[in-house]
């Protein structure tokens, strides 16, 4: 098995032999292609921010460059050959200002049903990315935009709706985008570029996307706490992109904690936070990965119509050489939900069957997470 310094060499080699063909597409001071669509709003310098489109130096079907939910099943170097395709062009804007032609330009190029085709035409030329690395996101070129032209586009009929009520709290759209269809990844770049709700701001997109996890997580288990309690221990998992991820529902009021822990062959770490039918008061110690994964899972019991106490394991091993983002959590925990659960007969053998293909032991999982003690707690609670 390759460490995760071979994997990041590998990838990073691979692109190098792309760009030897195609690096001049990237070493531009213009660019034409077809926006996912996609747009960019970072955290650096809030409440100023730098916002933009993303597009690569093609024009054509560009949507899978910028839809998580279709890359399961895709390998790591897809995914960060997709983010490095992606050109980002930026401007300087007040997170307040969600008017103007430019931003409306990308609120309309967001809508788009379909890639939206973008002109830009840089300060200074962009230059190719050549390297990733264990810590960071990869992205592609960055520049600062002088001029801008955005083709007109066929919008979304229900991501336009919600765009023009002023009076609907962006909570309650984006509940109803996520009801009628829109992606999770659609819905954040919404709320990200300031199209949603009353007191409408720019979010910086790594804000947006827990934000939207958490708004829908959170009204979906509202509901959940209506339904009856499921009668069986039951034990979901699934592997991708170095990530191993396992979901045990057990019977027992909304209880939920997901623990995380990672490797490289010398040391482990560990982080976890929980939460009961209160919610959780705090930001996670795990950050976006909290809200992503009980999205997942708050999907699957309102499906089933049912509740239950939610245990979400998530081992991080040494081939999940390039962190691609939370998105990875959601979507590999939804797969998790798709498929067929093994019937565990209590919460300790749902525990080893949960951790039997991890390198890391049940013990280990046992002794680091609160599930067992908060069950404990709160059934003691209920004779009182």
């Amino acid at each position: 098995m390759p460490s995760g310094n071979e994997i990041r060499q590998g990838i990073e080699s691979n692109w190098h032999q792309y760009l030897r063909k195609y690096g001049n597409l990237f070493s531009s001071k213009e660019i034409q292609g077809s926006s996912p669509p996609s747009v960019f709003v970072g955290t650096y310098g809030y409440p100023k921010v730098s916002v933009g489109p993303m597009l690569p130096p093609v024009h054509g079907e560009t949507s899978i460059l910028d839809t998580p939910e279709k890359w399961i099943g895709k390998s790591l170097e897809d995914i960060v050959n997709f983010r490095l395709n992606l050109i980002r062009g930026i401007k300087k804007i007040p997170s307040t200002q969600c008017d103007g032609r430019y931003i409306e330009n990308l609120q309309d190029m967001t809508m788009s049903s379909s890639p939206a085709d973008t002109e830009i035409e840089f300060v200074k030329p962009t230059f190719p990315v050549t390297s990733v690395d264990q810590q960071s996101a990869p992205f592609g070129p960055l520049g600062e935009i002088k001029n801008a032209k955005f083709s007109s586009t066929h919008a979304n009929r229900s991501i336009e709706k919600m765009y023009y009520d002023h009076d609907l709290k962006a909570d309650d759209a984006i509940i109803k985008l996520f009801n009628s269809g829109i992606d999770v990844s659609r819905i954040q770049k919404c709320l990200s570029i300031g199209m949603l709700g009353i007191d409408r701001k720019l979010v910086p997109t790594k804000w947006s996307i827990t934000a939207t996890d958490d708004i829908i997580s959170k009204s979906l288990m509202t509901q959940i706490l209506d339904f009856d309690i499921i009668d069986s221990f039951n034990v979901f998992s699934f592997s991708h992109l170095g990530n191993l991820f396992s979901v045990i529902l057990f019977p027992h009021r909304w209880l939920f904690e997901m623990q995380e822990a990672w490797h490289d062959g010398k040391s482990i770490g560990f982080g976890n936070d929980y939460e009961d039918a209160k919610g959780i008061s705090h930001p996670p110690e795990i950050a976006g990965a909290y809200f992503a994964a009980k999205l997942a899972v708050a999907e699957y019991l309102f499906k089933k119509q049912k509740q239950a106490g939610i245990l979400v394991l998530r081992e991080i091993q040494p081939e999940y050489a390039i962190p691609v983002g939370v998105w990875q959590v959601r979507e590999g925990v939804r797969e998790a939900m798709k498929h067929q659960a093994i019937l565990a007969e209590n919460m300790d053998n749902a525990i080893e069957l949960a951790t039997r293909k991890m390198t890391i032991g049940k013990n280990e999982w046992i002794s680091e997470g609160k599930m067992l003690k908060l069950i404990q707690q709160k059934t003691i609670s209920d004779f009182f």
